[in-house]
């Protein structure tokens, strides 16, 4: 039974370690509230948002009238969805995943292109670093952010604290 214990704390502490050491991905809704459709600035948007890998693009659409297809950089200049590279259309909720650092195009076929239905981004593999903290005196005491924890992680450790207190004070 000991043993038992012993290799579950093991397995257990290493989940926490494998888990710690990966990042989040987000899920981005393009567009915001406006969704994917006519006349929205897609270039505007892109550049309040941050885009990495491992992230995914939600994509929420009519299916009835717009697609959705990645295309190399060529045809997004063109509007030209011939050649795509990827047809994410499948049924106007659709997701893609960005699994590459680099460049992105995306657009809707049918001339909506050319009615602004097109985006490009740039994904990064790592967040970039922290701005440098303001001097002392500048700085006018502010507000402490608590580091974020993964709930996977969280819960790992609210699933430990009981075997770990039976471990170290109950022995078998």
């Amino acid at each position: 039974m000991r043993r038992l214990l012993w290799w579950s704390l093991v397995a257990a502490a290493m989940a926490v370690a494998a888990m710690t050491g990966s990042c989040e991905a987000d899920l981005i809704k393009v567009g915001g509230k406006q969704g994917w459709r006519p006349d929205v600035n897609y270039t505007e948007w892109a550049m309040s948002e941050d885009f990495y890998v491992g992230d995914w693009l939600y994509f929420i659409f009519d299916k009835h009238y717009f697609t959705v297809f990645e295309v190399n950089e060529t045809n997004y200049k063109r509007c030209s969805e011939k050649e795509f590279m990827t047809n994410i259309t499948k049924g106007g909720r659709d997701v893609f995943n960005l699994t590459q650092e680099r460049p992105y195009y995306f657009l809707s076929s049918g001339g909506y292109c050319w009615h602004g239905m097109r985006l490009a981004i740039n994904v990064t593999s790592h967040m970039p670093p922290a701005a440098p903290a303001p001097s002392p005196s500048k700085a006018k005491s502010p507000a402490q952010k608590m580091p974020s924890i993964s709930p996977i992680v969280l819960s790992v450790i609210v699933l430990l604290c009981p075997l770990l207190f039976n471990f170290f004070f109950f022995p078998v």
